[in-house]
């Protein structure tokens, strides 16, 4: 384990970031970070090759590049803190229980963040963020003293959200016919999704305004500027720095689920939302029982 730190507490997350995985772990991983940026505490993400052009967010942040192996974080973590790290937050999939133990061994304290409560981990702390999950879910794959912290209480929002939420909530009140439809489909744009979604969004009448948002490796970029220069009603935003302040102008939303349906849900923004992965889909239809979301489908049966 490592030693006590110096005069700030230093924090280390490993997550990955690509056009597969997509690039909500490291949204969700930077949201904590600036967080704990706020209080004192120095950060470190060490991430795959990928993650950067990915989430170009990144790019401003302490990152060093990675292999896939706990060693390699290790290493990578004691290059930049021989000494280790107060913290560390592992945001994977991949990873066994004993990877993470391995990657814990360079630090004092393990959180990691789950949405599957599907695997056993070895950490201090573990966080599923989703609307529905319960800490039961976790009974047999947690040590016994793991703190959990399960649900919606413990959403990884940017402060920027939860800011404007009164202004959004008083903006929806007598809402009618949408007027500007906010399409946002994972910074990645998987399949192309973005670009079919917006070709059949152009066959409808009775909107105004589509703002559309791409992460700049997205393979829609071109199709929906072209599509833009066609049909003024759209607007291509590629890398957009501000979506609190997209969300609070819209009246609804295409939206993937994600880490971004809980930014959503905290604007109150009426969201038809879309799966892009096997694993989101118990979240999506928990919302859409609830009435939260309606829900459009998985990215791949939409043509």
């Amino acid at each position: 384990m490592a030693g006590p730190s110096e005069s700030r507490p230093r924090v280390a997350f490993r997550l990955d970031a690509s056009g597969a995985i997509g690039g909500g772990h490291a949204m969700r991983c930077l949201s904590l970070a600036r967080a704990l940026a706020d209080r004192g505490a120095d950060c470190l993400f060490l991430v795959n090759g990928e993650a950067a052009a990915v989430v170009p967010v990144l790019s401003g942040a302490d990152c060093r590049v990675v292999g896939p192996d706990p060693d390699a974080a290790v290493a990578g973590l004691r290059a930049a803190w021989p000494d280790g790290a107060d913290a560390a937050v592992c945001d994977l999939y991949r990873w066994t229980a004993p990877e993470e133990q391995a990657f814990a061994a360079a630090t004092r304290r393990l959180l990691v963040i789950d949405d599957l409560a599907a695997a056993p981990h070895r950490c201090d702390l573990l966080l599923n963020q989703n609307f529905g999950a319960a800490a039961s879910a976790y009974d047999g794959l947690v040590p016994p003293g793991c703190r959990r912290l399960v649900g919606l209480d413990y959403a990884l929002l940017r402060p920027d959200f939860a800011a404007l939420r009164p202004a959004a909530l008083e903006r929806r009140q007598g809402t009618g016919r949408p007027e500007t439809i906010l399409v946002s489909l994972g910074l990645t744009d998987v399949g192309g999704i973005t670009g079919r979604v917006c070709a059949a969004l152009a066959t409808i009448t009775g909107f105004a305004r589509a703002e559309v948002v791409l992460g700049p490796a997205a393979p829609s970029i071109d199709r929906v500027r072209a599509l833009a220069d066609a049909d003024p009603r759209f607007r291509c935003h590629v890398g957009l720095d501000d979506m609190a302040q997209a969300m609070l102008q819209a009246d609804a939303a295409i939206g993937a689920m994600g880490s971004s349906s809980w930014e959503r849900c905290c604007l109150g923004l009426p969201t038809l939302a879309v799966t892009l992965a096997d694993n989101q889909r118990p979240t999506a239809q928990a919302l859409a029982a609830s009435g939260i979301v309606a829900l459009a489908g998985d990215a791949t049966a939409l043509d």
